[in-house]
């Protein structure tokens, strides 16, 4: 009897470890963004918009709940293939070698490592993005809001703005910079 009670008070703590970690993970849900979600980038010069483009091929994960941002995770993967521009004629250039390089590399993956928690919604979403085999880190600034037609959607506006230089783009379009401003803008459903 007294070695079943110091086995209990050995295994207890660990006990209340794992059940405390299994209660913090379970609050976190599963959500995927919806198809009519926008997600893609715009290429400035001097201020003014030179092309748009969306990917309309997005696989996307997120474990997210507001009162546990820290166990919050998102995994997006965009084919490359699936963009439309507002310019098509430049269509051919930006996903030739010099820019996507399509060809060779079909995908653009986000994968998060950190939600940062800046209160009202607001977010920074540290992450690592590869496009072009090159892997750099990005932080989006993210805004999630409750839908208020839905209970099991959620609102969401992130953007971060990146060199494109820095993923091995070299060429660009007479006169534009090496800016390139990503966007989503739509919403997450509930699995």
């Amino acid at each position: 009897m007294d070695l079943k009670l110091k086995t209990t008070i050995k295994t207890g703590p660990l006990s209340l470890a794992i059940c405390l970690a299994l209660t913090s993970q379970s609050f976190a849900r599963s959500w995927t963004l919806t198809p009519k979600s926008d997600v893609g980038f715009e290429i400035k010069s001097m201020g003014m918009t030179v092309v748009k483009a969306k990917f309309n091929q997005v696989q996307s994960t997120m474990q997210f709940d507001a009162k546990a941002p820290h166990n919050a995770s998102t995994h997006l993967v965009m084919d490359v293939e699936s963009l439309s521009f507002s310019k098509p004629l430049f269509k051919h250039m930006i996903l030739g070698e010099d820019l996507f390089y399509v060809e060779k590399y079909k995908t653009v993956i986000f994968k998060s490592i950190q939600f940062k928690d800046l209160g009202n919604g607001k977010y920074n979403v540290l992450g690592h993005l590869t496009l072009r085999g090159v892997t750099k880190p990005v932080i989006f600034e993210t805004t999630f809001k409750p839908s208020m037609s839905n209970a099991n959607l959620l609102d969401v506006q992130a953007s971060a703005v990146i060199n494109r230089r820095d993923f091995g783009m070299k060429k660009g379009i007479a006169g534009v910079g090496d800016k390139v401003n990503l966007h989503l803008s739509g919403q997450c459903e509930m699995n």
